[in-house]
Formats: C-alpha cells, structure tokens, sequence
C-alpha cells in the first residue's frame, strides 16, 4: 500500500517557492508533484526548493519529475534547488549524476539563504 504523498507550498517570496513533500514520491504521485511545481513556475514562482525531508520512498517516476521540473524552472529562468535529502535518496541522486546539475542543502532555510543570495549577485 502506499504512504499518500503530500504536497505543500510553506513559503513564496517573489519568484521564490518551497514545495515540501512527504510520503511517498513514486510512479502515482510523481504526476501531481509535478503539476504542482509547473503550476508555481507558470505563476511567477520560477525559482524552486524541494524540500524533500519527508520523503519516505522515491522511484524512478520520482527522479524524472524532478529533471522534468528542473529543466521547466530553467526554461522561465528559474532554478530548482533540493533540500533536506534523505540517505536513500542523495544515494540515488549521486548514483544517477542528478548531483551534479542540482544543488543540494541540509535544509530548506539553508536552500532559501543560497537562492536568495544567488538571485541578489546575479
């Protein structure tokens, strides 16, 4: 049975948006993440941070929504920064060279100080 994944928006700030997730980020829930996320994109929020403290299982579906986002935020302009990964994930994340292309931080704070300080250099 799945864990019911859900999906939060706790904080916006201009072009800046959190979406927290927590349960399970699979094949059945991917969809709606990334509905979510283009949905914040396409209303001026282009600049993203998954925190992904919650998340309890991740599978392949899970890592394509989040390339899937990530190259949409790029397309407005935008980023997509990762937070919060849990153990199992940054394996896979690492494993699969996502590492490379999206940032990472140890919490979402850490992740709004580094896109807000991003955004006022560039």
């Amino acid at each position: 049975m799945t864990d019911a994944l859900h999906i939060d928006v706790p904080h916006t700030d201009g072009t800046l948006a959190v979406i927290a997730l927590s349960g399970e980020f699979d094949i059945t829930t991917a969809p709606a993440v990334r509905t979510r996320a283009l949905d914040l994109i396409a209303n001026g929020h282009p600049h993203l941070v998954a925190d992904l403290a919650g998340v309890t299982f991740c599978d392949s579906s899970g890592l394509g929504a989040l390339v899937g986002i990530w190259r949409c935020a790029k397309n407005a302009d935008g980023s997509l920064t990762l937070a919060a990964i849990p153990d199992r994930l940054s394996r896979l994340l690492s494993v699969t060279g996502m590492d490379t292309f999206l940032p990472a931080y140890p919490s979402a704070e850490a992740a709004l100080a580094a896109c807000h300080g991003n955004r006022t250099t560039a």
